[in-house]
């Protein structure tokens, strides 16, 4: 791969992508959640792709910033929100979860990652910014949140 830091969104994804591959190939489903959030850090070192663990996401409200508890698993590159599950399946409680945390900090994209999936390409779930895909399967744009989030 390129030099780490020009790389693309896209690619950043799928290094993260290739990463969580390896962890799941290496440890296979059941553990907990914890376990696989240790073992991808390990992974993303390894591989040298820059990241953040545990990054509060403070909420702005009316000029004060609040820690409404609100914590990212992964920011990967500065572009890339990454939560890492363990779970019989991705609820949409999960997409969810995601979906505000990438528009409380401006990121676009986001990947879900559920390591109790079998077969973990069926446990990756990507989520674009203004692309989400509704009962249809067409797309619509989400409505923009009126708070502004901040990273400490």
């Amino acid at each position: 791969m390129q030099n780490r830091e020009n790389l693309t969104i896209n690619e950043i994804t799928e290094a993260i992508i290739g990463a969580a591959i390896e962890v799941h190939r290496t440890l296979g489903p059941g553990l907990l959640e914890s376990a696989y959030q240790e073992c991808l850090a390990r992974e993303l070192t390894l591989r040298q792709i820059a990241f953040e663990r545990e990054k509060p996401l403070l909420l702005e409200y009316k000029g004060v910033k609040l820690e409404c508890g609100y914590r990212l698993d992964f920011l990967v590159a500065g572009m890339v929100v990454v939560e890492v599950k363990a779970a019989e399946s991705v609820l949409p409680v999960h997409k969810a979860q995601l979906l505000t945390y990438m528009k409380l900090g401006g990121w676009k994209v986001g990947l879900i990652i559920n390591f109790h999936a079998p077969l973990l390409k069926n446990g990756i779930k990507r989520l674009v910014l203004g692309l989400e895909e509704n009962a249809a399967g067409s797309e619509r744009k989400t409505k923009k949140l009126s708070v502004s989030a901040s990273l400490r």
